[in-house]
Parts: structure tokens; C-alpha cells; sequence
């Protein structure tokens, strides 16, 4: 497996990736001198988003559960403003990833639900996924 370096600066503690051409890089620095440089395709990543999802009836899960959030209801979180307003806020997004890199996702999603910035955030996404009374049955 190769080394995952920085494509600006070639570090190799690279957190993101570029929506357009795929490449990593380590910092908001080093995502600027990118852009300046990226031929990437320029569909945005909600198109792209959008083509591999469209195939809902390949989308299924393996070991669904009474608590199993329909797949239907988890994309239509993309197009909730409450959600995307919640992740303008730097501190949301470095949250995430804090969350997706650590080794205990649940011991860190508790610490995360300490943080009121993203508590807003997951009650934005119950809002949209959430059964309403009326929907569930008896």
C-alpha cells in the first residue's frame, strides 16, 4: 500500500481530498495552491453524489434492524439547509473527522454529543430522518 502524501507539499499526514481531481492534501494552504492548479472535472460533488446514487434499488442493507434508517430518508439529508448550515461551522467539520479517524467511533460519538454545535447537528439530521408518530406502526 502506498504512501498517502500531500499532493501540494508531499506530507504525508494528508486529511482531505479534492471533490475534482481526487488528489490529498494536508492543509487549508496547501487546498489553495491546489485550487489554483486542479483540472479536475468540473461536475460538482453533489452531481456525482447524485449519479451513484441513482441506482436506489442496488442500495440495501446487509443486516437491517427495526431502528434501520430507509435509505430513501438517509439521502434526502443532502438537501436539508439546517444540515448544511450546521456544517459551515469549522468546529462541526473537525468534529467529523475526528469521529471517522478514531479507532472507538462510539466512545467518540459520545464525546461529541457534549458539544452543542453538534448536537444541533444530529437533531438537524433526526428532523429529517426521524419517523413521525403517525408513520409508525402500532
Amino acid at each position: 500500500m502506498g504512501v498517502k502524501a500531500c499532493c501540494v507539499c508531499a506530507s504525508e499526514s494528508t486529511k482531505y481530498k479534492c471533490p475534482k481531481c481526487k488528489k490529498l492534501y494536508c492543509s487549508a494552504i496547501c487546498c489553495n495552491k491546489h485550487k489554483e492548479k486542479c483540472s479536475g472535472p468540473t461536475e460538482s460533488v453533489d452531481y456525482e453524489i447524485h449519479q451513484s446514487s441513482s441506482n436506489k434499488e442496488q442500495l440495501e442493507y446487509d443486516f437491517p434492524t427495526e431502528d434501520t434508517v430507509p435509505i430513501e430518508k438517509l439521502e434526502q439529508l443532502r438537501y436539508s439547509e439546517g444540515i448544511k448550515n450546521c456544517l459551515r461551522n469549522p468546529q462541526v467539520r473537525d468534529i467529523i473527522t475526528s469521529v471517522l479517524q478514531n479507532e472507538n467511533p462510539t466512545k467518540a460519538i459520545a464525546e461529541a454529543m457534549t458539544e452543542p454545535v453538534f448536537v444541533e447537528l444530529a437533531d438537524e439530521c433526526l428532523k429529517v430522518v426521524e419517523v413521525l408518530d403517525d408513520d409508525k406502526p402500532c
